[in-house]
């Protein structure tokens, strides 16, 4: 970092950075840089909007900014492959199974059960996401993102904007933002 500062502009992108949005996350200082990024995103994408950005990876992280352009939080649970991971090294018998789209929810194999569970439940917990924040959010704008979008998005009820990647997105609106006042 010495190396880097000596020789250029240096921003430590953190929770203490300009941001275009009002973290009221209660430890900002626990805030991963890449959920600051992807609200930061999903604002610059639906600014005066009460936006969901959902990235499906590693983790399922969902992030809210409401039409204030205030960052409320959201929430982070195993991402897909994660759940195929977990059922094949916590238990004794059941095989590790390469997510797929499917198209049916009952399981006629223990392959096709593991799928059915994984993949039929994911896409569940995304719906009842979506539809506990259209409960308290009005005209909410849903976002899409991460290495697994393309395999969940044509099955989620609600219509959803599949954006390539918010974060990359929040993370130029943070660079401007900070270099700029400098």
């Amino acid at each position: 970092m010495r190396w880097l500062e000596e020789r250029t502009q240096v921003i430590r992108f953190s929770s203490n950075c300009r941001l275009p949005i009002r973290l009221q996350y209660a430890t900002p200082e626990s805030l991963g840089t890449d959920r600051i990024a992807n609200a930061v995103g999903a604002n610059t994408l639906y600014p005066n909007r009460n936006v969901l950005s959902i990235m499906a990876g590693t983790c399922l992280v969902a992030d809210f900014v409401n039409e204030n352009g205030e960052y409320l939080g959201g929430s982070i649970a195993p991402g897909v492959r994660m759940r195929f991971k977990a059922l094949s090294q916590f238990t004794s018998r059941l095989p590790f199974v390469e997510p797929e789209n499917i198209d049916f929810f009952v399981g006629d194999s223990t392959q096709n059960s593991i799928l059915s569970g994984v993949m039929n439940g994911i896409i569940q917990e995304i719906n009842g996401i979506i539809r506990q924040y259209s409960r308290h959010y009005n005209q909410l704008k849903v976002i899409l993102s991460g290495g697994d979008a393309g395999l969940l998005q044509n099955s989620i009820k609600k219509r959803i904007f599949a954006a390539q990647n918010p974060v990359l997105v929040g993370l130029h609106k943070i660079l401007i933002l900070n270099a700029s006042k400098r």
